[in-house]
């Protein structure tokens, strides 16, 4: 099974430590054939807020994972130990996927990951790590940032949100949904932190898009413009993206593209349909449009996808992560 390695040390956020737990260390939820060997990573016996833990290893272990967590760094305005770091630094170095979340990602600057590369925080904190790392770019905006082999989350519950992807990346759509019903949360949130900053999420209903949204969601295999949304809503198409950025943190083009995305995941995983078919469903008109924005969004072509995310109930669902 794959290793995932949780680093704990003095000084680290409990919330984000117990969820990563609760994901990656808990039984494996319905339809997954295999699921993580979890382990706890740190120097001794630590504290962690009011609680007391003592590690199964040491942080030279975390070399030896797969994938290695990162929780949140409480004091953000002091220096992360040199030890965790150089481990978190020789993890990456010996080939592990590593991921932190909420500030966390002060480790991961400190150990050199970040730079050149784009990332994000807790928004509190955004322009703190932006000034101490110029080399990185800060993302404010978004609930987390899938660099490849180093991942970042904003704050608290986008760590959930991370740590869910990471789950589809390994054992596909369909076992992340069945744990994420069984965590009582959903499955993939839509927009960005910005949300979060300066204005609360909306109840159902209670915003101007509440009827525009399922409208567009049911119309994605219609090549639907900016315009066609604004005079759905009956609003300029200026008004209309003030509302989107409000409620969903991005813009009307921006969720319209990311949805068609997502429901050519879902086809490719759930369905035996053609790319052609693919791509006419999700108002992409042809196999050629569909592969170049799929790759250029997802990092690889739709056929890889196939491949990789299958259903796991059919003949060809891919294999268990690796060993490591």
């Amino acid at each position: 099974m794959r290793t995932v390695a949780l680093a704990v040390t003095d000084g680290m956020l409990h919330f984000e430590l117990s969820l990563a737990c609760e994901v990656f260390g808990s039984h494996a939820p319905a339809g997954a054939e295999s699921w993580y060997d979890f382990q706890l990573c740190g120097p001794g016996p630590v504290r962690v807020g009011r609680f007391r833990m003592t590690p199964d290893d040491g942080l030279d272990a975390l070399a030896r994972a797969g994938t290695v967590i990162v929780p949140g760094w409480a004091d953000i305005d002091r220096d992360p130990p040199a030890a965790l770091v150089d481990a978190v630094r020789a993890a990456h170095d010996a080939g592990a996927r590593v991921a932190s979340l909420c500030t966390g990602a002060f480790v991961l600057a400190a150990a050199g990951l970040l730079d050149g590369g784009r990332a994000t925080t807790h928004w509190a904190h955004t322009r703190e790590l932006a000034a101490r790392h110029p080399g990185v770019t800060v993302d404010p905006d978004v609930l987390y940032v899938d660099g490849g082999r180093v991942l970042t989350s904003a704050g608290k519950a986008a760590a959930m949100d991370l740590c869910l992807h990471l789950v589809r990346l390994d054992h596909g759509s369909s076992v992340a949904n069945a744990l994420a019903r069984r965590l009582v949360v959903p499955p993939h949130r839509d927009g960005g932190q910005a949300q979060f900053v300066t204005t609360p999420v909306p109840e159902p209903g209670s915003h101007p898009l509440a009827d525009l949204l399922p409208w567009a969601l049911r119309r994605l295999d219609r090549p639907l413009t900016v315009e066609d949304l604004a005079r759905r809503a009956r609003m300029s198409s200026r008004h209309l993206a003030r509302h989107f950025r409000a409620v969903t943190g991005t813009t009307p083009l921006h969720w319209l593209h990311t949805q068609c995305i997502r429901r050519a995941q879902e086809l490719l995983e759930t369905t035996d349909d053609t790319v052609d078919a693919v791509a006419t469903a999700t108002g992409m008109g042809t196999a050629t449009t569909l592969r170049r924005h799929f790759h250029r969004t997802v990092g690889v072509p739709p056929d890889t996808y196939r491949r990789t995310f299958r259903t796991r109930s059919r003949s060809d669902a891919p294999q268990p992560p690796p060993t490591r």
